[in-house]
């Protein structure tokens, strides 16, 4: 699989944005907004253009702040496996709105819907929020939608 993005807007008031997904991989949970990288594109214009196609906002590739990489392994499908790059988001335009794949909706930290979200996301997406930056490593089961493993490490302080 080719590598993908992964974007997280953050509003001053330190809520997040996440959309859940309405087909595909993932249907029904809460996720940040991106997809796969496309030939010609950096992984930072990846993450511009699935967020404008899954929520409507614009960005502009140097106003992602990369917080993280992540390699998603699944032994039982190798071609599935793909690393990622996390990016946190402060400054966009545009007006959110939900697209086909995505229903977009404000959360606050303390209320994310962690029991709706892959399952390792509620242990890197609290080590990125407060402040540090992560590489790690999320193993999926033959399913491919359960987690058997991870690890995770910061490597700085975004």
């Amino acid at each position: 699989m080719r590598d993908t993005s992964l974007v997280f807007p953050l509003r001053k008031d330190g809520s997040v944005l996440l959309g859940r997904k309405r087909r595909g991989m993932g249907l029904g949970k809460w996720n940040g907004f991106g997809g796969k990288i496309e030939q010609g594109e950096t992984m930072r214009d990846c993450a511009c253009r699935e967020l404008q196609e899954e929520c409507g906002l614009l960005a502009r590739p140097d106003d992602l702040k990369a917080v993280g990489y992540l390699y998603f392994h699944q032994p039982s499908d190798p071609t599935w496996s793909h690393g990622g790059v996390i990016y946190f988001l402060h400054h966009w335009e545009g007006i959110i709105s939900p697209s086909d794949e995505m229903e977009p909706a404000w959360f606050s930290v303390e209320n994310l819907p962690y029991n709706d979200m892959w399952e390792a996301d509620r242990i890197w997406l609290p080590m990125m929020l407060s402040g540090d930056q992560i590489h790690g490593v999320v193993y999926f089961g033959e399913d491919g939608n359960h987690v058997i493993d991870y690890f995770f490490e910061a490597v700085g302080k975004s």
